[in-house]
């Protein structure tokens, strides 16, 4: 028996999936929480050991006989992180996360420093935005200036957890271009923005360098080893931030399919084999942890949404969904804005939720619940239509994350899509294609054919979109527009 290990390491939680590949089965996932400070200035951190002891504490869980039998380990975790670490790897500072806007005035002082918008897209093919690892560099700068001056190693989350299993300080381009000091056309770090944070200190020496996709990017060391009860010397694959990892475990790895995922966060990205660049700024820009490139959708909110609407009314997830069922398609008017964590598209760093359209005759439990996933659902819409202008044309959409295991939730993202959707039968898609990428840099060959031979999907819960639905969610979504366009000023 071949096992490949996948660690996701995401917002919520560490995950551990080992796969063995020849019967083509996942033979375990196990989990551990992680805590999250939160300000109310939209600081969202956490300490980098707590990513550390989950990844102890998973592999604790594991049968030793399995433990010692994975050949090589990919790592994943959540994009934009900033690990800042000092010449002997001690971390310096709290991760601000990538659902952190409290750097709104570090974005707009460093865009504004560099020539403004259409200056920062020429240089990074992206804009600077609150969530980006850049911002978080110039607020460490300003507000812990001993941590600052301290600072020898510029790291994302991934690029942290693979230096504590390798021992080596190193960096993949699916994760390092959502950093914003990324120019995602040449694959390559760009020294001028990275100026624009300071001219005196030599901050590209801090970065670690690039690993190819495909290739490791270091061995496990022994101290890992003995920690985790894993053999010392398996190759680390180069690793990815949880976007590309998911795109691998959904086998978006190819021309025409769109992965959605329905997590804490929405996101919405397709493979393709040529730079795609949004001027509007829609579509993040991002490279694939598989060579090629991977635009990119990202709201900040997605089951937040439908779990805050559940907590508040005291419901289980079944209740919800029972709920929504009984509400028309459009809830009757009712809309909701889902931006409880602020906003990314559209750019609303400071945005609130909101609850809009209530009259004494639409202001039913049933309808909020409803308008609760259509409006996760909504947000990620615009995705698809950047997609569209920008010429990308799918030909289905792979759905992955909590809100897949969702029977009415999947069929509002087919029908407001207008798009066959499928879904894979590993639903922890991060941690599986952690362990496929690791797969691949054990056995070399193509991504695109590793994935057909083992992304397999689950017909039972793939979906075909309604036309006379089609047509009712889209003016549903045109109402839910007007109110995204009317409220924009308040929370900019």
């Amino acid at each position: 028996m071949q096992i490949v290990a996948g660690i996701d390491t995401g917002t919520q939680s560490t995950k551990v999936l080992c796969y063995d590949v020849s019967a083509r089965r996942v033979l375990l996932t196990v989990s551990a929480p992680h805590d999250l400070n939160s300000g109310e200035d939209g600081t969202r951190e956490q300490e980098a050991v707590w990513y550390l002891d989950a990844i102890r504490a998973c592999f604790s869980q594991i049968d030793p006989a399995i433990k010692q039998q994975i050949a090589a380990i990919g790592v994943s975790a959540q994009q934009h992180g900033f690990v800042p670490v000092g010449k002997d790897g001690e971390v310096l500072a709290p991760v601000k996360l990538w659902c952190d806007t409290s750097t709104k005035a570090q974005c707009d002082e460093l865009t504004e420093k560099l020539g403004g918008k259409d200056r920062v897209f020429s240089l990074l093919g992206n804009q600077i935005l609150p969530g980006y690892t850049l911002s978080k560099i110039l607020h460490l700068k300003q507000h812990r200036p001993q941590a600052y001056a301290n600072l020898a190693h510029i790291l994302l989350p991934h690029d942290y957890i693979n230096w504590y299993l390798t021992g080596a300080y190193t960096a993949e381009a699916g994760d390092a271009s959502g950093t914003a000091f990324f120019d995602v056309r040449h694959k390559q770090y760009s020294c001028e923005v990275l100026q624009a944070v300071d001219d005196t200190r030599d901050l590209y020496s801090m970065l670690p360098p690039l690993v190819e996709a495909g290739s490791p990017c270091g061995v496990v060391q022994a101290e890992a080893a003995q920690e985790l009860g894993i053999r010392q010397g398996i190759p680390v694959s180069c690793g990815a931030g949880d976007n590309m990892a998911g795109a691998i475990g959904t086998g978006c790895v190819g021309k025409g399919d769109l992965t959605m995922s329905m997590g804490t966060s929405g996101t919405l990205f397709g493979y393709s084999d040529s730079c795609i660049t949004d001027p509007q700024g829609n579509l993040a820009a991002f490279c694939s942890s598989t060579g090629g490139y991977l635009p990119l959708l990202c709201t900040m909110n997605c089951t937040i949404t439908t779990e805050s609407v559940r907590q508040l009314f005291g419901f289980d997830v079944r209740t919800l969904d029972q709920l929504a069922a009984e509400a028309p398609i459009g809830c009757e008017g009712v809309v909701m804005l889902p931006f409880f964590n602020g906003e990314r598209v559209p750019n609303l760093p400071h945005g609130k939720g909101v609850l809009a359209g209530l009259d004494m005759g639409n202001m039913k439990k049933e309808n909020i619940a409803r308008a609760a996933l259509e409006s996760s659902i909504y947000a990620m819409k615009g995705g698809l239509d950047a997609f569209a202008k920008l010429g990308f044309v799918p030909k289905r959409i792979i759905l992955t994350g909590g809100g897949a295991k969702s029977p009415i939730w999947r069929q509002i993202a087919c029908d407001v899509m207008q798009l066959p959707l499928a879904v894979p039968q590993v639903g922890e898609s991060a941690a599986f294609g952690a362990a496929l990428q690791a797969l691949w840099t054990l056995e070399g060959g193509s991504i695109v054919d590793l994935a057909k031979e083992h992304v397999l999907f689950d017909e039972s819960k793939s979906c075909m979109p309604n036309a006379e639905a089609g047509r009712q969610y889209a003016q549903a979504y045109q109402r839910y527009q007007q109110y995204v366009e009317a409220v924009t000023p308040l929370f900019e």
